[in-house]
């Protein structure tokens, strides 16, 4: 496993324990300013930091606010062209508004470790269940006992759940009910394309874990990568249960390299 985590680090997931869920949501907001000010496709990361630093994209008081917007959605992002994880969700950002909460959520659960860690807890409750801040807290520190103070736990359940409401899974302010997430092609092309990096193919791409995020059933994610498939944003071929999956929008061929060494 540590030998795919290695591998996967090329592409920009991110495995370090330390989460910007401590401090900070999911910063949809904040990502959405940054990537409609820098929206050339030829942007750096510099330009990305630039964006925050210098010109004040995102609106914040103080450059210690800034700073700390910077790190934290770098963080949750990668914010480098250069990483496939960031650069193909610019590509589906562009094209599926309506999917960017799930964009956004699958962009950083494959880089938080607290996300990642609060995915079960969220995933198997039933539509109308109520998710409370104590529950979240309880769930957190059961997996990793101690690891969090209890100001730091209580502000990283807040956290959670408020990056599981804009993503859609959650509802209410003050009460938060589990609702179904709403999928559209973008987010089911990405959560493919993660599934790809990660090894599986065929059908296990539509069982993967980054597609059980978008509660999604299985037969509604194939019609929707069929949508995308149309749109001519990936591959996607059928012949009732033999599929493949290829994004060759997507993959440049160094990255392609690294996928059939991963596969070795």
């Amino acid at each position: 496993m540590e030998e795919l985590d290695l591998s996967l680090e090329h592409f920009g997931f991110r495995f370090q324990k330390n989460s910007a869920h401590t401090a900070r949501t999911i910063m949809l907001d904040d990502l959405s300013l940054l990537l409609d000010h820098v929206s050339g496709t030829n942007s750096s990361r510099e330009d990305y930091l630039k964006a925050i630093m210098e010109n004040n994209c995102l609106g914040k008081r103080s450059v210690r606010t800034r700073i700390l917007s910077a790190r934290h959605l770098t963080s949750l992002y990668a914010l480098d062209p250069s990483l496939l994880l960031f650069r193909s969700l610019r590509y589906f950002w562009s094209r599926d508004e309506k999917g960017r909460p799930l964009l956004a959520l699958l962009c950083a659960f494959a880089r938080d470790t607290v996300l990642r860690m609060s995915a079960p807890m969220i995933l198997k409750q039933p539509e109308g269940t109520i998710v409370s801040r104590m529950a979240m807290e309880e769930f957190i520190n059961n997996l990793d006992p101690g690891r969090f103070s209890k100001a730091t736990l209580k502000s990283t359940a807040q956290n959670i759940n408020a990056t599981w409401t804009r993503s859609g899974h959650l509802q209410g302010r003050a009460k938060k009910v589990r609702v179904k997430a709403k999928a559209t092609a973008g987010p089911v092309s990405y959560a493919l394309l993660l599934g790809y990096l990660s090894g599986k193919r065929g059908e296990s791409l539509f069982q993967s874990e980054y597609m059980h995020l978008l509660d999604c059933a299985e037969e509604f994610s194939m019609e929707l990568a069929t949508e995308a498939s149309r749109r001519g944003w990936i591959i996607f071929k059928r012949i009732n249960t033999v599929m493949e999956v290829t994004f060759p929008n997507l993959l440049a061929a160094e990255e392609l390299r690294w996928v059939h060494e991963q596969n070795r």
